[in-house]
């Protein structure tokens, strides 16, 4: 990972930030944008005081809420002159909602989520932000455990069993259209020739309902994030056929997301939001202490709403299946890895557009590369990370292999969203 982390020298970063926060107040008009240099120095305005102190911040119950949870809990954001106050949510739809109404300042919010308001697909549209990436791994695909009485232990059976009865016999469960869950679990049956819309049926349910629904039989497999992949093992209930990590390792996952106007109105509490944020990314990363610690929080009723057990696990990386294989995950879920998870690549965004493309969510091929500057806010990340002294990577771009051999690096993304052999 040191190959792809630099420490930029401190001129060059004042210099860079200095002038990109300068052009944007011109394009936007705001004479009063303001935002603070390494070393404690300020500009435009002669403050880099927040301009809102307290911050509402929504949540699902999910492990990925944790760096949000824990800024709080450790009053990382003290150290940056707000408050974050963490804001429990029923469901994505209602996370979307109320960033849209000016509800929640920002969200731990699904990637695709952003991509999809920004574009008008699965609701209002509305210019948004990303500020930072909270998260990569750590999501899963469970199935039923009644699978298994006819033979489906992995996807290759699974191909089997659905080619054998009519389309739709089988109904999957994701958690939003737009979303990075319902982007795996498309991605995974893909991979194994299963056309998701097609082949199977698949329909929305809120993280925290996914385990009930299965029970009952309303859906004989779901993605979702953790701790509900595990939950389903501990209640006997399904098993996981597949980590969102075998889809893509180190795949991004939730965001810090927000609208383009209140990041317009608060440039300097956006700057600290992420560096608070960031300080608790590192911590959480810095030992399995302070991961197990944070297992004993976040599972609280205020917050996720299980048993510590059931989400200190996968946190440290201990997995297992459901089926008698148990394993130690290097990539398990990771909130730092010395802030490569942290920076918001355009290139991480522009793959959900491609898939969204895809999966017919779009129409017609965007201009990838411009939705995603207007979305990917790097020029406050950079400040934020400076803020808090962590390393920024060499470009903005990264490439990864996913599970069907298939590189994704952000140079021609109209032709790989067209490329796929499955698709709607």
């Amino acid at each position: 990972m040191e190959d792809n982390i630099i420490r930029h020298a401190a001129a060059d970063t004042v210099d860079e930030q200095r002038r990109g926060f300068l052009a944007r107040a011109a394009a936007l008009g705001a004479g009063t944008l303001m935002a603070a240099l390494p070393g404690g120095g300020a500009w435009a305005a002669g403050s880099d005081a927040p301009e809102k102190k307290e911050v509402r911040i929504g949540f699902i119950p999910l492990t990925d809420c944790a760096s949000v949870v824990m800024a709080a809990v450790n009053k990382f954001d003290e150290k940056y002159g707000i408050r974050i106050i963490p804001t429990k949510e029923a469901s994505w739809a209602a996370v979307r909602d109320k960033l849209v109404n000016g509800e929640l300042d920002a969200a731990h919010v699904l990637y695709g989520l952003v991509y999809g308001v920004q574009m008008g697909v699965g609701g209002p549209k509305k210019d948004m932000a990303n500020l930072m990436t909270i998260n990569n791994n750590g999501q899963g695909i469970s199935l039923a455990s009644q699978l298994t009485e006819k033979g489906v232990t992995d996807g290759a059976a699974l191909k089997k069993l659905v080619a054998a009865s009519a389309p739709g016999s089988y109904t999957f469960a994701q958690t939003f259209p737009t979303g990075t869950h319902a982007m795996w679990l498309y991605y995974w049956l893909a991979a194994h020739d299963i056309n998701p819309m097609k082949d199977v049926k698949t329909i929305v349910v809120p993280p925290p309902q996914m385990v009930a629904n299965v029970r009952v039989g309303n859906m004989h497999g779901f993605c979702v994030g953790e701790p509900w992949n595990q939950r389903a093992i501990v209640d006997g209930v399904g098993f996981t056929a597949a980590t969102s990590q075998d889809v893509w390792v180190d795949h991004p996952e939730k965001v810090v997301g927000t609208t383009a106007d209140w990041v317009a109105k608060h440039p300097n509490t956006a700057r600290a939001v992420v560096a608070a944020i960031l300080e608790a990314s590192r911590w959480i990363d810095a030992s399995p202490q302070n991961r197990s610690r944070t297992a004993e929080v976040i599972a609280a009723k205020s917050y996720v709403n299980t048993d510590v057990e059931v989400i200190r696990g996968r946190m440290i990386g201990q997995y297992e299946n459901g089926l008698g294989r148990s394993w130690s995950e290097k990539n398990h879920m990771k909130f730092f890895n010395d802030g490569a998870v942290n920076f918001p690549y355009l290139s991480d965004g522009m793959w959900f557009l491609t898939q969204h493309r895809r999966w017919g969510l779009l129409k017609d091929d965007p201009d990838y590369l411009a939705v995603a500057r207007q979305i990917n806010r790097a020029d406050i990340y950079r400040l934020g990370a400076a803020a808090a002294g962590v390393a920024l990577p060499r470009s903005d771009m990264r490439s990864h292999k996913l599970i069907d051999g298939v590189v994704w690096d952000g140079k021609d993304p109209k032709k790989y969203a067209g490329a796929f052999k499955v698709r709607a």
